[in-house]
């Protein structure tokens, strides 16, 4: 007989809609940015290929922002319906970031519309790419905000608890707390990475194009810009991978000895990649860096790193999916910083060589994109996983924090059918949106000069 249990029901929605929304949030976040970026290039340039691909991209990132809109929604009906203990508790602490995530998305929304209707109404360009300013810097701060959030619930702060109540509540340190930095950084950075790949398979669906023999210069400075943007922010996010090591070395070293399998506290601890984890904790078939754990926690081989024996075995996390989820995030973030180098490593040669392309380098490119995706979804589960069993670091268990409704298994059918039809339509305007009204027809009527080989 099925066994209903709400905080599993609870968990997997949330979860869903994490999925989802992180897809749709990523985008709201890195796309404002990378599309400043072509329209700045297309003023100073005056090239119109840059102002054309800015053009573009807005109207295809106002599909996204329309649907991060509800899925955003549904995130925040889901706390307090799912999770009622969690924010009964912590609801005052959190409630300055949630407020002010509302608020930048506000500035954001706003001015993009004025963005999108004011094409061409200004004599000034310039003016013109103003208005994005406050659009990419409410996208990024809104993402600041509610990270903050989730910074908070790994590392809380800023409260004093007194007979299962927070009193004495300091909203700032509450927001601003250990885990903030690292969290909200990587979380920028990224987003701006996987931005970058998308667009740049718009480009490089132009990549595919260009296969097909679309050889188009839009095409050329379309790659160009984003797969440069890609490695400046892909180096970014190596560094600060890093760092967030370090965090979780000094503040949840359970979550990091999880994330490498790391049982024995000792120092000169290997850095463990891939591999099996036998019903007895034994790790077989994994490659095994020396002294690298050890380093990544401390900076030195020296460091010493807190084993999961040392863990009491109500407190450890799901093993293998916290350890698979870290390798995907971090393998993927490696196969998108090469693919990003190689290009510019090819466009330096180009200027001497003058040889176009590769295939290679073109299909790596479009692989690129779903993966930079993959790698998005891999850290946002390595992080909430990892966190297991607790929804507040070391003050509340999920359990604890979750309902007791009976209807939650409901609720999630509901969800996920609404979040089915919404992506569903949301590819199917994007792609007749770009297929039905390709860039060259645009070139062509607003009569731009191009076609050289890329």
């Amino acid at each position: 007989m099925f066994n209903y249990d709400p905080v599993l029901f609870s968990r997997i929605l949330t979860g869903l809609t994490l999925f989802v929304h992180i897809i749709y949030a990523t985008i709201g976040v890195g796309v404002p940015l990378i599309i400043a970026l072509a329209e700045w290039i297309g003023i100073k340039r005056n090239d119109p290929h840059y102002l054309l691909m800015a053009r573009r991209w807005a109207r295809g990132f106002t599909v996204t922002v329309a649907v991060g809109v509800v899925t955003g929604t549904a995130i925040g009906l889901q706390l307090s319906l799912l999770w009622p203990n969690f924010m009964r508790v912590a609801g005052q602490a959190i409630a300055l970031p949630l407020f002010m995530e509302t608020f930048a998305f506000f500035v954001e929304a706003i001015f993009l519309g004025i963005y999108l209707y004011t094409w061409d109404r200004f004599k000034n360009r310039m003016v013109h790419f103003l208005l994005l300013i406050p659009v990419a810097i409410g996208s990024s701060a809104s993402a600041f905000f509610i990270t903050t959030v989730n910074a908070f619930m790994n590392a809380p702060r800023g409260f004093d608890m007194v007979e299962g109540q927070m009193t004495n509540i300091q909203p700032l340190l509450a927001m601003f707390n250990p885990a903030m930095p690292t969290k909200v950084s990587h979380v920028l950075v990224t987003a701006y990475v996987t931005s970058a790949f998308l667009l740049a398979a718009i480009a490089a669906i132009a990549a595919i194009a260009m296969l097909r023999g679309r050889n188009h210069t839009y095409y050329k400075k379309a790659l160009r810009l984003t797969m440069t943007s890609a490695l400046v922010f892909a180096l970014a996010s190596a560094l600060i991978g890093d760092l967030s090591g370090k965090y979780l070395h000094e503040y949840q070293p359970e979550k990091l000895a999880a994330a490498e399998w790391h049982f024995e506290t000792t120092d000169k601890a290997s850095l463990i990649l891939g591999g099996i984890l036998t019903e007895e904790n034994e790790v077989k078939f994994a490659i095994k860096i020396p002294f690298a754990l050890s380093i990544l926690a401390g900076s030195t081989p020296d460091t010493v790193v807190k084993g999961l024996n040392e863990v009491p075995p109500d407190e450890l996390p799901p093993l293998r999916p916290t350890h698979y989820f870290f390798d995907s995030m971090v393998f993927i973030g490696i196969y998108l910083t090469l693919v990003a180098l190689w290009y510019v490593i090819w466009q330096r040669r180009k200027r001497k060589t003058g040889k176009p392309i590769s295939r290679m380098l073109l299909w790596a490119i479009v692989i690129g994109a779903p993966l930079a995706v993959m790698a998005i979804e891999s850290g946002w589960m390595f992080a909430e996983i990892g966190r297991q069993p607790w929804i507040l670091w070391k003050v509340m268990t999920v359990a604890e924090g979750a309902t007791t409704s009976n209807h939650v298994d409901t609720m999630l059918w509901l969800f996920a059918l609404l979040y089915a039809v919404l992506t569903l339509t949301a590819i199917r305007v994007l792609i007749r949106m770009f297929k039905d009204n390709p860039a060259e027809e645009e070139i062509a009527a607003l009569g731009i000069e191009g076609g050289t080989k890329i």
